[in-house]
This record gives structure tokens, sequence and C-alpha cells, in this order.
């Protein structure tokens, strides 16, 4: 038994990410829509915090969402951010609760995979000094790797969050095998991450399929899911789909666990 598996079994947090709701509204135009309003609705069905990721290109949420999002959440906001000056300079204006360094390609429709850490980590180092000083929770996206694990340990983030897109693909395509290989990874990565004194987070193509095993990992502290439940609040609203994966979230770890989350 790993040392972290010593300390109580807390509630997992829920990150929603209301990227796509700025999509939805984008592709039309106009103000609605609001990403706002549908944080403020995730916020009063569950959700301990609301991402949002500010991409360069801004193709989905706006400086004007970040203004809104930072002036109305009731909960705390991570900012999705790349490792640009541009993005460093906003997230210093605004001193978001959190802020999570993700890799970001111009053509990419999602992000693809995690950041590259161990090949920058001079240039990762100063460039999350400043923004830990500010005062705001660092967190950096990063594949389920040991060297990529152990590279930002190193440079100083207080948080990892892995990426289980490969875990969520490899169920999705009924590749079972290779789910589970990765599904157990993450599990050893998780455990590794958190005996370095990381706090562990994790996201990417989570859906109600494929949540449970991930929330059953004792070490992970939070979750940030975003596309799958904005896709969901189509057909039952996002109150619903909040609600549902909150409680898949609270069941995964009192089956584990017996904790009597609520």
């Amino acid at each position: 038994m790993t040392a972290s598996l010593t300390q109580p079994i807390g509630r997992l947090r829920l990150g929603i990410n209301i990227d796509h709701v700025a999509t939805v509204r984008n592709a039309r135009g106009g103000s609605y829509p609001d990403p706002l309003r549908a944080a403020l609705l995730a916020e009063q069905a569950g959700a301990d915090g609301i991402t949002a990721h500010l991409r360069e290109d801004r193709r989905h949420i706006t400086d004007t969402d970040i203004d809104g999002l930072v002036e109305g959440l009731n909960v705390p906001l991570n900012f999705e951010m790349a490792a640009t000056d541009e993005m460093q300079a906003i997230a210093l204006r605004h001193k978001p609760h959190a802020v999570c360094i993700v890799p970001e390609k111009r053509q990419e429709l999602t992000t693809e995979g995690g950041l590259e850490v161990a090949r920058q980590e001079n240039k990762l180092a100063h460039f999350i000094a400043p923004l830990r000083e500010a005062g705001c929770r660092v967190s950096i996206f990063i594949a389920a790797d040991k060297p990529q694990i152990d590279a930002a340990f190193r440079i100083g983030a207080p948080v990892i969050e892995l990426h289980t897109g490969a875990y969520c693909d490899y169920h999705a395509e009924g590749r079972f095998d290779k789910r589970d290989a990765e599904l157990e990874r993450l599990r050893d990565m998780t455990r590794y991450a958190t005996d370095l004194g990381l706090e562990v987070h994790a996201g990417h193509g989570l859906t109600y399929e494929t949540v449970k095993p991930i929330a059953a990992f004792p070490e992970v502290m939070e979750l940030n899911i975003g596309h799958f439940l904005i896709g969901e609040a189509i057909f039952s609203g996002l109150d619903s789909a909040v609600r549902r994966m909150r409680a898949l979230m609270d069941e995964a770890r009192n089956e584990a666990f017996g904790t009597g989350v609520a």
C-alpha cells in the first residue's frame, strides 16, 4: 500500500468545462447561449468549479467570457491556457483561483495530448513562477507518463491533471484490453504522482460509462468534464446531466471505500 492510500478519502471535486456552450453561441454569433448562465446552472447542480479554455484563436471562449466568469461565479474558476506571454498577462490580470497549462495547436479540434514538460522545463518553470506568486493554483495537463510527472514536479507545479483521453477512446472503440491497460497506467501514475507530493486531477473525454473507474482512484482529487456534459444537456438539460455525473462520481467513491460522501 502506498503512503497516499493511508490518507482519508474525501469528496471528489467536479469541474465543469463550459467551452462548448460558447462554441454553439459562436456558430451563429450574438450572445446566446451565454456561458456564464451555463456555469451558474452547473454550480446549482453540484459543480465544485468551472473550467474555461481561452484559446489563442478565441474559437469558443472569449476575453469577455472570462471577464464575466471572474465577476459572476460563486465557485472557483479554472482558467485553461497555453504557455504564452499573452495568456500569462491575462491570467495575472484576473488572478483566477486556478490556472491549468495545456498544449495548444492551431488546427486541432480539441486538446490532443498532454503538455511536453520534460523538454521545456526551464521555460515552464519561469512561466509558472509569476502565476504561483499571484496566488493561482497552477496545474499542468500531462499524459500519465513518469518522465512528464517528474518534470512537472521539478518545475514546481503543485498540481497535475492527467489526460484520460486514450482510456476513453479505447472504451468507445471497444478495444477493452487496451482500455484496461491504459486504466492501469493511469492508476499507477496517479499513485506515483501523489507519493511525490503532487495533487492529482484528471480529465478529457470522460462520460457516464467511463467516469467511475477513474473516480474510484483514491488519490484523484478533481475531475474536469466538459464536452460530453454539454452534449448530454441537449437531450436531458444541463442540470440533469451534471447531477447524474456528480452521482456517478459519488457512487464510485462509496462503492470503493464506503466513504458516505453526499
